[in-house]
């Protein structure tokens, strides 16, 4: 068994690590994968396939090199049930506010809860190509991203398109009482996701990781739901509501070309 270490620049979110993942599937030699986002560094347990696995990398132009391959004697590694359970909570959650919040904010008229509902939606994509496509061909991979990362930017589209029509429109005043209830549970449903992603034993792994960052992201976007919706009580205006719409939007849409590379 050998150990080739990768330095990867542009690896700093957990949808370089799908990529990469997708891109290794098939390499029969590798026996293992271990990310660590935080210092850009993969290292991969493997019997030969040296070549064909640092071409793999190479061709994917995410800044990575080659740091070093020597022999390594651990051939044993472990598999958490708990930790996949905890991604399956989590995209559970996920999910679930998606559907939630996109019902409310079509009823109470607000852009900011409909763009936060997609972003919802936008992790629970990323967390099932991980999850679902875990033993299934490339080809399953890539064709599963494809349809996630348009149908993510498609509705992202649309959702810019409706902010535009009641930016410059006569301009509905949203419903900024079920705004900020709806966001303030979303909040605590992902502060409690945060919390056992971080008591778990394997927190530091680089799924794990993943997962924190993505809930860490969805608290400060439900704290700026909620920010919007006391700024369209207070100037009695839709425009606070809207605006965070448009920066959730845009997030959807960056997040949705990540998970395309996944389909190249």
């Amino acid at each position: 068994m050998e150990k080739t270490v990768f330095k990867i620049v542009k690896m700093d979110c957990p949808s370089e690590e799908t990529l990469i993942r997708a891109n290794l599937d098939g390499i029969t030699g590798i026996a293992h994968l271990e990310f660590d986002i935080q210092n850009r560094k993969l290292t991969v347990f493997h019997k030969g396939q040296t070549e064909q696995i640092e071409k793999s990398i190479l061709e994917l132009k995410l800044g990575g090199t080659k740091v070093s391959t020597e022999p390594t004697e651990k051939t044993q590694f472990e598999v958490d049930a708990n930790q996949k359970k905890l991604l399956w909570t989590v995209l559970c959650v996920n999910f679930a506010f998606f559907a939630i919040e996109v019902t409310t904010g079509l009823i109470s008229k607000s852009m900011g809860l409909i763009a936060d509902s997609l972003d919802m939606l936008a992790d629970s994509f990323v967390y099932g190509v991980s999850i679902f496509a875990v033993g299934g061909t490339l080809a399953r991979k890539k064709r599963i991203a494809k349809l996630a990362g348009y149908f993510q930017i498609a509705l992202a589209v649309l959702g810019f398109i409706e902010v535009l029509r009641r930016f410059f429109g006569s301009g509905e005043l949203p419903n900024f009482t079920t705004m900020i209830i709806i966001s303030i549970f979303a909040l605590i449903a992902n502060g409690v996701c945060l919390y056992l992603l971080q008591q778990s034993k394997n927190h530091e792994e680089a799924h794990m990781k993943a997962s924190m960052i993505f809930t860490s992201n969805d608290i400060i976007i439900n704290l700026g739901v909620i920010i919007a919706g006391v700024l369209v009580n207070w100037l009695n205006s839709n425009k606070p509501d809207l605006i965070i719409g448009i920066i959730v939007f845009a997030l959807v849409i960056q997040g949705a070309k990540r998970i395309l590379k996944l389909a190249k």
